[in-house]
């Protein structure tokens, strides 16, 4: 690459777990000033090639040259003694330490020692990444998703890194802190660090990609200069054929009578939720919008138990349903499960088996007393497997061989087995490849089409328009718009997310939004 410096290089870097072939083969090259994408399906070997090179596993074959000479980097600690430093998927915050001890842990015994000093570097810190808002001095266990990524980042950004790697390091980011870490990187690059980054969404190869390589089935594909492929390019290489139609067609016919499977009245949370009513119909799509932390989360949390003292009724077929605990509403037989937002902290156990992980909520379903039917177990979850089509080595693999797409089929299939009426989603395809959003969407549709109830909260607006029979949208903890049909617009959405009366947002107001 012109005018840049060849930095790192892999040769020949191939890795196994037991029979799967995770990398055969990979060369990739990362130069100074230069944030060098990687695309892929899950699976395809992208993560594993990360890891390998920050330390955290290590390659049956192939090498490593770092400034031009053989490398081997034994431990995370090797890397980061080399100024390599990875942001991955799998958050490493401590919760009950605050945001200041988290981003200063590495070297808070050489430079910070004093919780003074922490507070004021983390402060400068968010301040080069116009994150003022975060608090340094709050414990990480009181902050959302969305912001526990940006101290990730920030923990990244205080190593001082010659080269940075980042494994969908805004899947879990509003859209506003996105455009944030892309100027960041950007400055980054101008310093001269050098990036790998890890995306599943295409639009950020042409925002801040110079180089962009294409995995598939452990391999490199192909890379080439941003701009040198377009997108359905692209995703040929990545799923190995053309991309159909992303969304499934929604069926103009009513394939069911306005049977109300899930109701909600009147429901009420602090200042959090406010006097919210609604219906979901039976197989029907009830999206849930609106710009982020409007009480979306919260709403889906209330409705599954986990929140208390929340106010107002909830309805199931015409059942009156408590909403004092989770364990409460899995165990009625008109059944109601929520998918989570984040699968790592809140939908798997990731030490045990992709079968007990499948099976454990459906525990009562496949046991004769205290004793679990293993054959039935085992039926079961294989039936999910197939029909989720869900990849795998063997059932008795642990859940962390998967991959971040199959682990989320995996949350999906826990829930599934209990044959819900009503299933509740939280943004189900974030971090996932565009091969296996595809997926999930035709299995969400197919749900619907078959009588399930689905309310589905998502930060994308294209699934919000592609998926949804209705949307609602949320602000300031209201529902102050819902959308039917031919209204489920980019334009329609945003202006209701906005709080404002319809048409007083234009195309180009909204663009630069």
């Amino acid at each position: 690459m012109e005018g840049n410096s060849l930095v790192l290089e892999t040769k020949r870097i191939s890795k196994h777990f037991g029979a799967v072939e995770a990398l055969k083969d990979v060369d990739l090259k990362c130069y100074t000033h230069s944030i060098h994408v990687i695309v892929g399906e899950n699976g395809a070997g992208k993560s594993t090639l990360i890891k390998i090179i920050a330390g955290v596993i290590q390659p049956n074959a192939g090498s490593i040259f770092y400034n031009n000479k053989s490398v081997r980097f034994f431990s995370p600690i090797d890397a980061l003694n080399s100024s390599i430093v990875s942001v991955f998927q799998e958050l490493s915050i401590i919760p009950d330490l605050t945001v200041a001890e988290n981003i200063c842990i590495v070297s808070k015994r050489k430079h910070f020692t004093s919780t003074k000093q922490q507070r004021i570097r983390a402060e400068e810190i968010f301040a080069r990444m116009k994150c003022e808002d975060i608090d340094p001095r709050e414990l990480c266990s009181n902050l959302s998703l969305s912001s526990l990524q940006l101290v990730e980042i920030a923990k990244a950004l205080n190593m001082r890194p010659r080269i940075l790697i980042l494994d969908e390091a805004t899947s879990a980011l509003t859209g506003a802190n996105s455009e944030k870490i892309f100027l960041l990187l950007k400055d980054l690059r101008e310093e001269g660090v050098s990036m790998l980054y890890i995306t599943h969404h295409l639009r950020e190869i042409e925002i801040i990609a110079d180089t962009c390589s294409v995995f598939r089935n452990g391999g490199r594909v192909d890379t080439f200069k941003q701009g040198d492929k377009n997108q359905a390019e692209i995703v040929k290489m990545m799923i190995g054929r053309p991309l159909s139609k992303m969304f499934p067609e929604k069926r103009k016919e009513k394939l069911f009578e306005n049977e109300a499977v899930l109701q909600v009245e009147h429901l009420e949370w602090y200042e959090r939720l406010r006097d919210i009513s609604l219906t979901v119909n039976k197989g029907e799509i009830v999206g849930i919008g609106g710009l982020a932390g409007q009480g979306q989360v919260d709403l889906l949390y209330s409705l599954f138990g986990v929140l208390k003292n929340v106010k107002g009724n909830m309805h199931l077929m015409g059942e009156k349903i408590s909403m004092r605990s989770p364990s409460a509403i899995i165990k009625n037989r008109k059944s109601i499960v929520m998918i989570p937002e984040d699968r790592k902290r809140e939908g798997l156990f990731l030490t045990m088996s992709i079968l007990k992980n499948i099976s454990i909520a459906a525990l009562g379903h496949i046991s004769k007393g205290m004793l679990v039917e293993r054959h039935k177990e085992l039926e079961k979850v294989n039936k999910m497997v197939n029909a989720l089509r869900i990849r795998i080595g063997s059932v008795n693999d642990t859940i962390e061989s998967l991959s971040g797409g199959n682990q989320q089929k995996v949350v999906l299939a826990k829930w599934l087995m209990l044959d819900a009426k009503c299933i509740l989603l939280m943004d189900p395809t974030r971090g996932i490849d565009v091969g296996t959003k595809q997926e999930i969407y035709v299995l969400l549709r197919n749900l619907a089409d078959n009588g399930t109830s689905i309310l589905f909260y998502s930060s994308d607006y294209d699934e919000l328009i592609g998926l949804c029979d209705r949307v609602l949208i949320m602000y300031k903890g209201e529902i102050v718009r819902i959308l039917i049909g031919d209204e489920i617009t980019d334009q329609n959405i945003l202006t209701a997310s906005l709080n404002l009366k319809p048409k007083s947002v234009d195309i180009g107001v909204a663009e630069s939004i």
